[in-house]
């Protein structure tokens, strides 16, 4: 029950990122302005101060972060060993004894 809750509040939380991240406009307009192609001074454009929706993805990307640790280490505890997922082959039994060694040719006798 609880794996499900964390679960859909992760999703919720990926989807309210993508939506913020998506209603921020660009910073420099175009990617020569990010190498110097423009009249500032820094590489990404003069920092201005910080609105709501920056406030809201650094919010969300911690939320992000630690979700996806928190879902992680829930879906661990379920099981013992990394593997535990993965069936294995039958055991098999132990391999059939050699057959017997040829009987060693006759010695010659001394004369």
């Amino acid at each position: 029950m609880l794996y499900y809750l964390l679960t859909t509040l992760y999703v919720v939380v990926c989807l309210l990122l993508l939506v913020v991240v998506l209603l921020q406009q660009g910073r420099a307009g175009d990617i020569a302005a990010a190498f110097g192609g423009s009249s500032s001074q820094t590489a990404f454009g003069a920092r201005s101060g910080a609105t709501l929706l920056t406030r809201a993805t650094s919010v969300l990307a911690v939320l992000f972060l630690v979700g996806s640790l928190a879902l992680s280490i829930f879906w661990g505890k379920g099981s013992g060993a990394a593997g535990s997922g993965i069936s294995l082959p039958a055991a098999q039994s132990a391999p059939a004894a050699p057959p017997p060694a040829p009987a060693a040719p006759p010695v010659p006798a001394k004369k």
